[in-house]
């Protein structure tokens, strides 16, 4: 009897147990992982590049489409986020399940600025319905995601005829699983600079800030050429160096280049 007696004790308390977990598992619609979505910008030779940027939609396979609201203004000068600043555009809570697709949303409110004067963009009708940006990741139950698009401005304004300009935005994705980065510090600061990371047929350029700092954000992995020019006096000084080993996660050093003789 007494065994019979522990026995029940035992399953009663197993059975509390499963119920309690039971309880506590949200289903599977309910359980959600946070998404950031951040903004960063190769440089550009404008004043400014203002982009207006209404909504990002994230396609999750199975579940549908999902609009985050910017949360800030919604206008953002691209040439604001260089050199690894960058800010956050929008986030929220959305199913777990794997990502697609992104779309990007823009509204009428975008101008470049050249010599002091204010140009209206001209934006395709399809960004009515939203650029599309390839992206895969799996969002896991309670995780938190950060995808940064990062905008080149140069190559986005289309110039069509004398003070006549387009908008067709070319955008890179990527994730801190797929960031590489290579930083530095270029001298001496000039009014001409500029630095190029060079793998393949794909060059990755910026422009080192006031104080010569520089730094390249969502590199993929490989082996790059670096290529920096400075004006020195009335002179274009070079230097290149190879075989500058990028990979994910890893923030490459490259110290401080002197153009100056």
């Amino acid at each position: 009897m007494k065994r019979i007696i522990s026995c029940a004790v035992i399953l009663a308390a197993l059975s509390m147990m499963v119920a309690c977990n039971k309880k506590t598992e949200a289903p599977m619609n309910q359980r959600t992982a946070k998404v950031s979505i951040r903004i960063a910008d190769a440089p550009a030779n404008y004043q400014a590049v203002n982009v207006d940027i209404q909504r990002v939609e994230v396609n999750i396979d199975d579940v549908g489409w999902f609009a985050i609201i910017p949360t800030q203004a919604t206008v953002y000068n691209l040439l604001d986020f260089r050199n690894g600043a960058d800010a956050l555009l929008c986030e929220s809570n959305l199913p777990i399940g794997h990502i697609s697709q992104m779309r990007l949303v823009l509204g009428s409110q975008n101008s470049v600025v050249i010599k002091d004067v204010v140009y209206p963009l001209s934006t395709p009708s399809a960004m009515q319905s939203g650029l599309k940006l390839n992206v895969q990741q799996n969002l896991d139950v309670d995780s938190s995601y950060t995808f940064w698009l990062d905008f080149d401005a140069q190559k986005s304004i289309v110039e069509n005829g004398k003070d006549d300009y387009s908008l067709k935005p070319v955008i890179r994705t990527y994730t801190k699983l797929t960031d590489g980065r290579i930083k530095g510090y270029l001298l001496p600061i000039s009014s001409y600079s500029s630095i190029k990371a060079i793998k393949g047929n794909d060059t990755f350029t910026t422009v080192p800030a006031a104080d010569g700092r520089y730094m390249f954000c969502g590199l993929p992995e490989g082996f790059y050429t670096v290529k920096f020019e400075a004006a020195v006096g009335s002179l274009l000084a070079t230097s290149v160096l190879t075989n500058v080993s990028v990979k994910y996660g890893v923030v490459k050093d490259l110290g401080t280049i002197n153009l100056a003789p």
